[in-house]
């Protein structure tokens, strides 16, 4: 084929890939970004276009305004000496590691309410933007066991009558009912691959307790060891009930918030013997001897510096805890101050063992006065770069946290307010993505489950400039590059094979690339 007829056939498909989706609604926040107004008539999209051999896809958001912008480039021969770039990538599909489960946020009392707090055709509209072939495609979903701080007040299933060691009044509550439920559903109705679900207990019945109370420093009483064991399990029987599986349950929420007194709102705290006796005379026999037997087993369920004891200390303390053991769940708060090669050191001395971060959030520190900041772009690079970071030491997943709020990041019963991608304004029937929104997206809408993240190199040079970066292979056989720029614009290559690609990366940008690597 001639030169001009590829360059006609790519103008051409550039034309159509351009315009095959609704564009962003954007309104310039001041001294920010732009947000996406959904409101009742319209809400912006976003499709995947398949690369063909030889091309590559590119889709980019940037803090001028782009959201998910698509751009369409061919592959060239390697040039031997490349001039005027800032970094080159080399990838390597034959060089892999782990496998992707996934990408999602929670459904908490909060965010469903916020989202039954806008008109039916607004409340599909936020669903689809999430999960639909037009949205994000996210696959996962955390859901708190009963209450958490994101609830109009704090409680657990069961709360009477007291010292109920059977559980008998175990039953799900208003807002399993009306709120969570109903959006699980709706959810599962649009979502493009199955959703899987990590339910997670805050605090169980204050009966349970040492403190009597769902806050404060407290422990689990021994001789309710088995009964927060059933606790858990008629959770996933209850839910399953309603035709909702959960894929895994994580062993507490944040213990060590429980431990020391440190949060104001539900928590439980646990000792490291403690939680390994749990997990191996209650927790595991009472999953692994059931119904739900398939239903996984995820430690930690906290901050990274908590995994020398949540996790190394507690097999050590009781080994057959790792038996139970399928993956360790992590929390991204801490992140900034603790090395990620702590995560590299589950990797090695426990390969069998996934790790997948389950919460993070912007707004949480005491520091950030804005709880909810509109439009905020440094909030998107945030996330980016931990996520970048994460999946570049082994993990397999990245759950956000509430996947909407209200304008003041709420509600939360013990004032913990935080932002979200999705804020809603119910009083004008609108709701905002914002720049974290696509910022997930860069993620979830092209790295499938079942994706294998590969080897890439950044060439090193005097003039390079560092572009923080994650590829994967994906199951449809392309190669996924996320490609994050903190900087001024810059010249990118990709060598994949015997090919090239010459990006040009938009000032302060997040870009993910698809295309077929012909080695």
């Amino acid at each position: 084929m001639k030169l001009f007829e590829i360059s006609f056939i790519l103008f051409t498909y550039l034309i159509i890939v351009v315009n095959s989706d609704n564009p962003c609604l954007a309104r310039q926040i001041k001294g920010q970004s732009v947000v996406c107004v959904c409101n009742l008539t319209y809400c912006d999209d976003i499709t995947r276009v398949k690369p063909f051999k030889g091309s590559y896809v590119t889709y980019t958001s940037s803090e001028a305004g782009s959201r998910f912008k698509k751009n369409v480039g061919e592959f060239h021969s390697v040039s031997l000496k490349p001039k005027g770039y800032s970094a080159t990538l080399v990838l390597n599909p034959k060089q892999r590691y782990q496998t992707v489960e996934g990408f999602g946020g929670a459904v908490t009392d909060s965010a469903s309410m916020n989202w039954k707090s806008l008109p039916e055709s607004m409340q599909q509209s936020l669903i689809n933007s999430y999960f639909s072939i037009k949205g994000l495609e996210y696959n996962m979903l955390r859901v708190p066991i009963g209450g958490c701080d994101f609830s109009t007040h704090p409680y657990a299933y069961n709360e009477l009558p007291e010292n109920d060691v059977q559980l008998s009044n175990y039953s799900l509550t208003h807002e399993d009912y009306k709120y969570k439920i109903p959006m699980i559903r709706a959810i599962n109705r649009v979502a493009t691959s199955p959703v899987h679900i990590v339910a997670s207990t805050w605090s169980p019945p204050v009966w349970m307790k040492t403190n009597r109370n769902f806050s404060g420093i407290s422990h689990l009483k021994h001789e309710f060891f088995q009964t927060y064991a059933l606790y858990h399990y008629k959770f996933i029987e209850k839910y399953a009930g309603e035709g909702i599986s959960i894929w895994a349950v994580t062993t507490t929420n944040e213990p060590l918030d429980g431990y020391l007194g440190i949060a104001p709102f539900n928590s439980l705290g646990w000792t490291v013997k403690h939680m390994g006796d749990w997990i191996v005379n209650n927790l595991g026999p009472t999953i692994r001897e059931s119904m739900f037997k398939d239903v996984k087993i995820l430690a930690v369920d906290d901050q990274r510096f908590t995994i020398p004891f949540w996790f190394y200390l507690m097999i050590r303390e009781n080994p057959k805890a790792v038996e139970y053991i399928d993956g360790v769940a992590l929390h991204s708060y801490a992140d900034k101050v603790v090395p990620a090669y702590i995560l590299d050191l589950v990797s090695k001395t426990n390969p069998d063992k996934f790790m997948i971060s389950t919460e993070y959030c912007e707004g949480s520190f005491p520091w950030q006065t804005n709880k909810v900041e509109l439009g905020s772009w440094k909030r998107a690079v945030s996330y980016t770069t931990d996520i970048l970071e994460d999946l570049n030491h082994n993990m397999v997943g990245w759950i956000d946290w509430n996947l909407c709020l209200d304008m003041r990041g709420g509600p939360n019963w013990a004032n913990n307010n935080v932002d979200s991608p999705i804020i809603v304004n119910a009083a004008r029937n609108e709701f905002y993505k914002q720049p974290m929104f696509y910022a997930m997206g860069h993620f979830s809408k092209l790295i499938k489950r079942g994706s294998r993240r590969i080897h890439v190199q950044q060439l090193k040079s005097f003039f390079s400039w560092s572009i923080k970066h994650v590829a994967f292979l994906t199951p449809k056989r392309t190669v996924v590059l996320v490609l994050l720029n903190e900087s001024h614009e810059k010249k990118v290559r990709v060598i994949c094979g015997k090919k090239e690609a010459l990006l040009v990366l938009e000032a302060k940008s997040i870009t993910t690339m698809e295309f077929y690597c012909e080695l």
